[in-house]
C-alpha cells in the first residue's frame, strides 16, 4: 500500500516519528504541498492523510487511486466530503485530541490579559521596575477573574472542559449553544449570552449561523469594557468591526489563536492595544500532536481491518 502525507510538518517538525504509518506500506511524507502539485503527488497512492491541503471535488475525482483519506486536524472542511462519499472513499478525522491544550491555551490568553502580563513583563525588561520610587511598579489596572460571568457560544468538548477551569477560578458560567452542559453552567439565549458575559469565549464551529457573529449589530449588546476570547474560527468575527470596538473601548481586551486569514496580511487586529493573538498554536503541544498521531494512526488501522473509525462521511 501506498500513503502520501501532503502536509506533515506542523503535525511533526521533527520531534515525532511516522514510523508507525510504515508498518502498512510505502509511505512519503512531504512537509508542505502547493495546489499545483497535490495531484501529482497523490498519483497512485491508495491512502492520503491531510491536515490543510484542499482536496477538492476536482482532485478526488482525478485521483482514483484513493481508498482512504486521513485528516490531521479536528475540522475537516479541507476535504469536499461529498465527492469523497461519492466515491466511497471514508474521510477520518481526530476529534478531541486536543481538548485540553486548547482549554490551556484559552486561558493563557485571558490570564495574560487580565494581568497585563506582556505590558508589566515588558515594562521590567525596560527598566521601569528598577527606576520605580516604590516596590510595586502600577501601570495598568488588573482585572480580578473571581465574580465575572463567563459567557461560552458553543460547549463542546473544549468548551466544557474550559467551563471546568472558569469555574475553578470562581466564575460564573453562562453558555449557548450546548448538548449536555455541566450543572454548574446556566444555559441561556443568544442575546442574554451577549448582555450578561463580562468575557465572551468563542468556542462554536463555524456555520452559517456562527459566522460574523461578533459584529456590529452584537458587539452593540455587549457589556461596555467586555472581554472576548477566540480560539475557535477567525471568521466567526468581523475583524474590521472588533477592531472599531476596541479602539472606542467597547470590549476593553481581546484574545486569540485565530484569524480570518492564516498566515494574516495587513489583519486589522494585530497591534491594537490590549489584543494578544498567538499563531494558531493552541493545539500544538508536543502531547496533543501525539494523541493526533496516534488517533490518525487509529483510525487507518481500523478502516485496513475492514471497519472505519472517526468517519466523517457516513462510510
Amino acid at each position: 500500500m501506498k500513503i502520501v502525507v501532503l502536509d506533515g510538518y506542523c503535525q511533526n517538525p521533527g520531534d515525532l516519528s511516522w514510523n508507525r504509518l510504515k508498518k502498512w506500506g510505502d509511505v512519503t511524507v512531504y512537509d508542505r504541498t502547493p495546489p499545483p502539485l497535490i495531484e501529482k503527488r497523490i498519483a497512485c497512492h491508495e491512502v492520503v492523510i491531510v491536515n490543510k491541503t484542499p482536496l477538492t471535488r476536482d482532485t478526488i475525482l482525478a485521483c482514483p487511486s484513493i481508498r482512504y483519506i486521513g485528516v490531521l486536524a479536528t475540522g475537516y472542511n479541507v476535504v469536499d466530503i461529498e465527492a469523497a462519499r461519492e466515491k466511497g472513499i471514508p474521510v477520518c478525522n481526530a476529534p478531541g485530541y486536543a481538548t485540553d491544550a486548547v482549554a490551556q491555551h484559552m486561558f493563557a490568553l485571558l490570564l495574560s490579559l487580565s494581568n497585563r502580563i506582556p505590558g508589566y513583563g515588558k515594562a521590567v525588561e525596560e527598566g521601569e521596575w528598577a527606576k520605580s520610587p516604590d516596590f510595586s511598579l502600577f501601570k495598568e489596572p488588573i482585572t480580578e477573574l473571581s465574580g465575572l460571568t463567563m459567557g461560552f457560544l458553543g460547549l463542546g468538548q473544549i468548551g466544557t472542559k474550559a467551563a471546568d477551569i472558569a469555574k475553578a477560578l470562581g466564575m460564573r458560567v453562562i453558555a449557548h449553544h450546548a448538548s449536555r452542559p455541566p450543572a454548574f453552567v446556566e444555559m441561556v439565549h443568544q442575546d442574554a449570552l451577549l448582555q450578561r458575559s463580562d468575557i465572551l469565549s468563542l468556542c462554536c464551529p463555524l456555520n452559517e449561523q456562527t459566522k460574523g457573529f461578533i459584529c456590529k449589530n452584537n458587539l452593540k449588546k455587549m457589556k461596555d469594557g467586555v472581554m472576548l476570547i477566540n480560539i475557535a474560527r477567525g471568521t466567526l468575527i468581523v475583524e474590521e468591526d472588533l477592531a472599531e470596538a476596541l479602539k472606542n473601548g467597547k470590549v476593553s481586551a481581546f484574545g486569540a489563536d485565530v484569524l480570518s486569514l492564516e498566515p494574516p496580511v495587513n489583519n486589522p487586529l494585530i497591534g491594537l492595544k490590549n489584543t494578544l493573538i498567538t499563531p494558531h498554536v493552541a493545539w500544538a503541544s508536543k502531547a496533543a500532536r501525539m494523541r493526533l498521531m496516534d488517533m490518525t494512526c487509529d483510525n487507518l488501522e481500523a478502516f485496513l481491518q475492514g471497519k472505519t473509525k472517526n468517519a466523517v462521511n457516513g462510510l
